[in-house]
């Protein structure tokens, strides 16, 4: 843990740093970090800092566009301490105003492509434990925005690491027939959505379909985390890991400017990953190093 910013680069690795991101990311080092994965306080909703830090809380702005400018800065000044191959994964929830949906996620992604981020997949992290709602005039919220930007068209990016498996020939297949296309010349319809392709008329299906299992799809099902020192809902372990797998080789680096008790360095522990964090509140920087200690799996 530090107040400062160390000298050296290497000092900076596995490490919390109290303070406000937004003074801090200005004097991190360029291209420092291979991925930032990251879930911001969201506009209007839980505070965590006491009042001798709310004028440094995002979270707490009095008008949408004031939250949606300052974070647009911060990502402004992060995308220089992003390596030009990394990504940016930003998880975002949405807010009520005066009975309205106020599209917050989407707002902060067009401000960040107007910053010359590119917007490269939109992903539903669907909660199947979302908390009840009394709400009767609408659906119960059970999912948040998890946004994948690059820098450019060009960036790393490990698709075996985090590819599902294949429900096509089991029995979770919805496809009318679909087991029963293996092996069996001509077992597609020459007229379907598959007309003019050789290798599954002939029933090669075993071509078409990755060895590692299919690839990673939009709407990541993850139940919301829990760790018994935080009385809130925390950053699950699995949606972390996912975005490390596919944006890090081992002993890369992971940043989260907002790392409140800690999940991201928990999972770069475990998965021989550097990471830093930035923490505005003291206690949590606290909480995250001794749950981060608790790990056992040694880094490298």
């Amino acid at each position: 843990m530090s107040l400062g910013i160390p000298a050296e680069p290497s000092a900076l690795l596995n490490a919390v740093l109290i303070g406000d991101s937004c003074a801090i990311v200005p004097l991190l080092p360029s291209q420092f970090a291979n991925a930032i994965i990251t879930s911001p306080p969201y506009f209007g909703h839980r505070q965590y800092a006491d009042e001798s830090l709310a004028e440094s809380e995002i979270g707490r702005e009095a008008s949408l566009a004031e939250y949606v400018g300052r974070l647009a800065g911060l990502f402004r000044e992060l995308k220089r301490v992003l390596r030009d191959d990394g990504t940016l994964w930003l998880v975002l929830g949405d807010t009520y105003r005066e009975g309205q949906l106020l599209g917050v996620p989407w707002r902060v992604a067009f401000a960040l492509q107007e910053d010359g981020w590119l917007l490269r997949s939109e992903i539903i992290w669907h909660k199947p434990n979302a908390m009840p709602s009394s709400v009767k005039n609408r659906p119960t919220v059970a999912h948040e925005t998890i946004f994948l930007f690059a820098k450019q068209a060009n960036y790393f990016y490990n698709a075996d690491a985090i590819r599902e498996p294949h429900v096509t020939f089991t029995e979770e297949s919805r496809m009318m027939g679909g087991r029963k296309h293996f092996g069996k010349p001509n077992g597609t319809p020459e007229n379907g959505k598959n007309r003019g392709n050789p290798n599954l008329h002939r029933a090669r299906w075993d071509q078409a379909f990755h060895p590692l299992g299919r690839n990673k799809r939009t709407v990541w099902s993850i139940p919301l985390g829990k760790f018994r020192e935080a009385h809130f809902a925390v950053f699950p372990p699995e949606l972390v890991e996912v975005c490390l797998l596919a944006s890090t080789p081992e002993q890369g680096i992971v940043l989260d400017p907002f790392m409140g008790s800690g999940t991201t360095g928990v999972v770069a522990k475990r998965l021989n990953r550097n990471f830093l964090g930035i923490e505005l509140v003291p206690h949590y920087a606290e909480m995250a190093l001794r749950r981060i200690g608790e790990i056992s799996t040694p880094l490298f």
